[in-house]
């Protein structure tokens, strides 16, 4: 079972909203505190709950991690969450959308920074295609989750579910960013100069928490 650190706005009780994060590979959730993600919440005096989870690499690869997510969830809705957001950088904003594909439903919004979006394989079939509208997915696998992804992004690019993605404008992922990004509404899309490092998702999260998160927790 991964561990998992909450980060309340006020002790004792839930707030109206809530963020799941997970971290990018070989990260751990502490280092969101030491980034000062919780702190900047706090700053801003925004009724708004972190669950920091982590992200072990064995539960990535039997995907157990996905299982232990729509707990975390379940227990949101449960304890009066109104609105819920899935969030992730880099592995953790891939895995964050291989939930969403799967239970897309029973969440309000994903945050994305500098995902990582899979194998070139199917990005340059995209591309090839002209972009995700045009691009056709055909019968997918259910072990092809990169497709499945895909094809999730396609349904939702214009769809209800808000999709927020945040990039470092030099980021090494770039190139497979820029597909995502092409496909979003414009005004879903944040970038700021930088690469794929934590100042960038830093000023990305607080970028994220002035457009997305209303309200204060007073």
């Amino acid at each position: 079972m991964s561990r998992a650190l909450i980060e309340p706005a006020r002790v004792g009780r839930t707030a109206r909203e809530r963020v799941l994060l997970l971290p990018p590979a070989y990260s751990q959730p502490e280092d969101f505190l030491r980034e000062g993600f919780a702190d900047l919440v706090r700053s801003s005096g925004l009724d708004l709950d972190l669950v920091l989870i982590e992200l072990r690499l064995q539960s990535v690869s039997d995907r157990s991690v996905l299982a232990e997510l729509r707990r975390h969830i379940v227990a949101a809705r449960t304890a009066g969450c109104v609105t819920l957001w899935l969030g992730g950088i880099s592995l953790g904003a891939y895995i964050a959308l291989a939930c969403a594909e799967r239970h897309g439903s029973e969440i309000d919004g994903l945050c994305l920074f500098a995902p990582y979006l899979g194998s070139h394989l199917v990005t340059q079939e995209i591309e090839a295609a002209g972009g995700v509208a045009a691009w056709e997915p055909g019968e997918v696998r259910e072990e092809d989750e990169e497709r499945r992804i895909w094809r999730f992004i396609k349904r939702q690019a214009r769809g209800a579910l808000p999709i927020h993605l945040g990039l470092g404008s030099d980021d090494r992922f770039g190139l497979r960013h820029r597909t995502l990004a092409a496909a979003l509404d414009a005004r879903n899309v944040d970038i700021v100069p930088g690469g794929h490092e934590w100042p960038v998702w830093r000023a990305l999260w607080k970028r994220f928490l002035d457009a997305r998160i209303p309200g204060s927790a007073d």
